[in-house]
């Protein structure tokens, strides 16, 4: 079983593509080869292990688990009340002088 990352998957057509982790040509997700319960969807950045088969266009993803979900793209930003860097080194100048 190989590994990749998904590179977009459109929920309203039912596919997307995945990029194999060993390089390679895209490969082609459907919706009816996704091995979860519920709602069979793929969200871009994911981890998924899949198959790959030769599909009557080309090569497509079987048998897709995902491995993990994606990074949340606000996850590395401070919030709001939480001190960053650089206003706790300008307390720490005020303070000496």
């Amino acid at each position: 079983m190989s590994t990749g990352q998904v590179k977009w998957f459109n929920n309203a057509k039912g596919f997307g593509f995945i990029l194999p982790d060993d390089g390679g040509d895209d490969l082609f997700a459907h919706y009816s080869a996704i091995g979860m319960d519920g709602y069979k969807t793929l969200k871009a950045g994911q981890l998924v292990s899949f198959e790959t088969i030769q599909g009557p266009k080309g090569l497509h993803a079987a048998n897709i688990r995902p491995l993990s979900e994606p990074a949340e793209e606000n996850e590395e930003e401070p919030k709001a009340d939480e001190p960053t860097a650089d206003s706790s080194s300008e307390e720490s100048t005020a303070d000496s002088e």
